[in-house]
């Protein structure tokens, strides 16, 4: 289905975090402290969703305190961290949002995103991403993850909804 026909009935976009809305790198201080570098312009991007009346939420396999402090920053109240059943996890917020899943746009980066991005109304990738998932994908976002894939995915909906 095309991009146009999926986005018009999105109303919630879920996003893994490493490789999505970060490069993927991790940094680890010698104290064994984590670090990711986000984008700003994913995080404008985020804040002109929530803008238009929508919703963003986060589902990611790693679990560490900076996701919680940029999510804080940004308004996301919908965060499901340490889970590699990203599947799973959209099923449960859909319901939690009283929103069918068809309702739900995802955008992930590597396998465990997989059974996400082909069960959603609108599943995304990134351009390095492995061949199965962009094949599985409506859209491959234009810029890579950490440099505005979400943003541009955000972009994408937000015109075809008339904004």
């Amino acid at each position: 289905m095309s991009l146009e026909k999926c986005a018009a009935s999105i109303k919630l976009i879920l996003s893994d975090i490493d490789g999505v809305l970060t490069d993927g790198t991790i940094e680890i201080d010698h104290n064994g402290n984590e670090s990711k570098r986000f984008s700003t312009l994913d995080g404008y991007g985020i804040r002109l969703w929530k803008q238009a009346g929508y919703n963003f939420g986060l589902i990611t396999g790693r679990d560490c305190p900076c996701i919680y402090h940029r999510a804080q920053n940004l308004g996301i109240e919908i965060i499901r961290a340490g889970t590699f059943a990203k599947w799973e996890a959209v099923v449960a917020i859909a319901a939690e949002e009283n929103l069918s899943v068809e309702e739900i746009a995802f955008i992930g980066d590597d396998h465990p995103d997989l059974p996400a991005i082909r069960g959603v109304g609108l599943g995304v990738t990134v351009p390095h991403a492995p061949q199965e998932l962009k094949n599985a994908a409506e859209y491959i976002a234009q810029r890579p993850g950490g440099y505005g894939a979400v943003r541009d995915l955000i972009d994408q909906i937000l015109k075809v909804k008339g904004f």
